[in-house]
């Protein structure tokens, strides 16, 4: 067993000893295959929800560090240009996100995902903790702010690689949609729980807001690392030959008999590299896509709380904690938004259909939202909720089910050491959108909040437009017969569409 001294603590997956402990307490000695299932849903679900609740105190606390509260705000951020400083710190933060997470996804492929994940969480515990601390110690350089959350983007990246390669190492791709679209709900559910817990201690203090999600990120992630399990061969899973899926093609998922032995596995094989993970079909045209959805949705991510307390709902102006706890309703409709993309794309057994479809959706829903949202809070409400059902339901479609699915294309023959790679490729190249919609809310909103919504409705078009061939090779294969009669097909447009984007 790999121990802490040991050179090989990174790179030898264990059976960690949580499971070890678990299964004294079992007749047959170990657990079945189902409740190692169970297992790794909740664990990773839990995981991403504190990773999520870690990034929401920025976006509570923004209009207690500016200039536009009683007390006066927060130096550096009291000045005019406060919201250019908020909008340069959610800049680096998102900026070394989007580039740890391609590093991270390469290592993720060739390093321990467990021990790997813990480290992610408890350095993003560290990062978000210290960045309260400037409250307590009355630190006031930008500078310091910006290093903190430099260092906090970094710990964050390692989380997505790894979360999504552990739950597509043990669920198959017929009902993978529906499984990652429930899955998905941690997305929205951290975003509510930071929001939550950051408005409710802000009263105590801003730097009360960061302590709570950090507590709340460390302590899972030593409970990550006690419990779980990174593939069946690790902990010697075995699946009853009735489970296993009869009705998936050749090459769908990581082997059709998937847990005969580690060989036949494909958890042993030599990890892809990040150019050949590129040239994986239909990894280019999601991964731009993903850069406008999750511009669109990281803008509302940091910057919704602060937009509902500077515009009247209602003829008023909410406080500053009211704006937190209603902003978490566009995060309500993202868990709804993520569950019916998943459960509508394995019926149609079209992602693309069902991602771009929303997509579209999400376009008059903003500008509704923009227009209408001031006159009740009934109606705030409404168009707030549907808002996030079809911004954020692509946005989790692509990020899990699409990912996963990627990551274990019959053009790997079966190599299961590229999911995390085409994870963090896919989710890295979102996160490039995600940190330049916040950063330049940060400065058009200073002008007019029409030109910002103009500016999300714009993304999320040009967004839908990206996955157009795709959209057309699967209506194809849906009219036409399966996607490998399609693409055997003389037409190029319709033998390999996803390639002539690569």
């Amino acid at each position: 067993m790999a121990s802490w001294t040991s050179s090989q603590f990174l790179y030898e997956e264990t059976k960690p000893w949580g499971i070890q402990f678990l299964e004294r307490f079992k007749r047959s000695g170990r657990l079945s295959f189902k409740q190692y299932q169970a297992l790794v849903f909740i664990l990773t679900f839990v995981a991403y929800i504190a990773f999520h609740a870690a990034r929401k105190p920025n976006s509570i606390v923004k209009g207690t560090l500016s200039a536009s509260t009683i007390k006066g705000g927060w130096a550096p951020f009291d000045g005019p240009d406060g919201t250019a400083l908020l909008g340069q710190i959610d800049l680096a933060f998102l900026s070394i996100y989007a580039v740890g997470m391609f590093v991270a996804g390469h290592l993720g492929d060739r390093l321990d995902l467990r021990t790997f994940l813990t480290i992610g969480m408890i350095g993003t515990g560290l990062f978000t903790a210290l960045f309260g601390v400037a409250f307590w110690a009355d630190f006031h350089s930008f500078y310091y702010f910006l290093a903190i959350q430099v260092m906090a983007g970094w710990f964050q990246s390692i989380g997505w690689p790894c979360v999504v390669a552990v739950l597509g190492n043990w669920f198959d791709k017929k009902r993978r949609g529906m499984i990652m679209g429930v899955w998905s709900a941690h997305t929205s559910l951290g975003n509510i729980t930071g929001s939550l817990i950051a408005s409710g201690l802000l009263r105590y203090g801003w730097g009360w807001s960061f302590l709570g999600p950090s507590l709340l990120m460390t302590f899972l992630g030593i409970v990550v690392y006690l419990f779980l399990p990174v593939n069946p061969p690790t902990v010697e899973a075995e699946r009853d030959g009735t489970e296993i899926d009869s009705t998936m093609r050749l090459g769908d998922t990581i082997t059709e008999s998937f847990l005969e032995s580690r060989m036949s596995t494909g958890f042993d094989r030599k990890a892809i590299g990040f150019m050949a993970a590129w040239r994986i079909p239909g990894v280019a045209p999601f991964a731009f896509c993903l850069f406008f959805t999750k511009l669109v949705s990281y803008t509302f991510l940091y910057w919704l709380p602060f937009y509902v307390s500077h515009n009247m709902i209602g003829g008023e102006y909410l406080s500053e904690e009211t704006s937190g706890n209603l902003s978490t309703l566009f995060d309500v409709g993202g868990v709804v938004g993520g569950v019916l993309a998943g459960y509508i794309s394995d019926q149609l057994d079209g992602r693309a259909i069902t991602a771009a479809g929303s997509i579209y959706l999400a376009i008059p829903a903003l500008f509704l939202y923009r227009v209408f949202g001031h006159i009740s809070m009934t109606i705030n409400v409404i168009l707030m909720f549907t808002s996030g059902v079809f911004v954020n339901g692509p946005f989790a479609l692509i990020t899990t089910a699409v990912s996963a699915d990627l990551g274990t294309h019959k053009s790997l023959k079966g190599n299961a050491r590229a999911l995390a790679t085409v994870t963090a490729i896919i989710d890295g190249t979102g996160s490039v959108g995600a940190a330049i919609g916040p950063v330049l809310t940060g400065y058009i909103s200073a002008i007019s909040w029409d030109a910002v919504f103009y500016m999300l409705m714009t993304a999320a078009f040009i967004s839908g437009l990206l996955l157009t061939k795709l959209i057309i090779a699967e209506v194809k294969a849906i009219l036409f017969g399966s996607e490998d009669e399609v693409a055997s097909s003389s037409s190029p447009a319709t033998r390999a569409p996803i390639d002539v984007l690569l």
